[in-house]
């Protein structure tokens, strides 16, 4: 590991391409060659849901809006977010991102995962208010 790294997250290839039309993804965990971090630029066009929701065994994360507003699911719930938000999610909470009618731009910052990840998919990506 290096002693530092600078990296531009519009630099690096989006993940997310046709598998998720509407959804633009950035990882930059191995960019930066980070032991303890991953670094994320989600972004979502108006309108869209994540394609799919997750859940991680071991790894917290927490979310930035950067700009735009949405809605996220956590768990059972819904909730709104804006601008300059910080949404923590404890490891086995299921997350999914939805954008509103500007869009949804987030920075995801995760913790130390095991080898090869720990990420769970969940049954279903979005549920409805009840």
């Amino acid at each position: 590991m290096t002693d530092y790294a600078i990296i531009n997250l519009k630099d690096i290839e989006d993940s997310a391409g046709e598998r998720a039309p509407g959804v633009e993804a950035r990882f930059a965990r191995k960019h930066i060659d980070s032991e303890h971090l991953g670094v994320t630029y989600i972004r979502y066009e108006a309108g869209v849901r994540s394609p799919m929701a997750h859940s991680h065994r071991e790894q917290e994360e927490a979310y930035v809006v950067i700009a735009g507003s949405g809605r996220v699911r956590l768990g059972d719930e819904i909730r709104e977010v804006r601008q300059w938000d910080v949404v923590r999610v404890s490891p086995a909470t299921v997350r999914a991102f939805e954008a509103g009618a500007d869009g949804l731009e987030i920075i995801a910052v995760g913790s130390d995962r095991p080898e090869g990840g720990d990420g769970v998919m969940a049954e279903t990506a979005w549920i409805e208010e009840g």
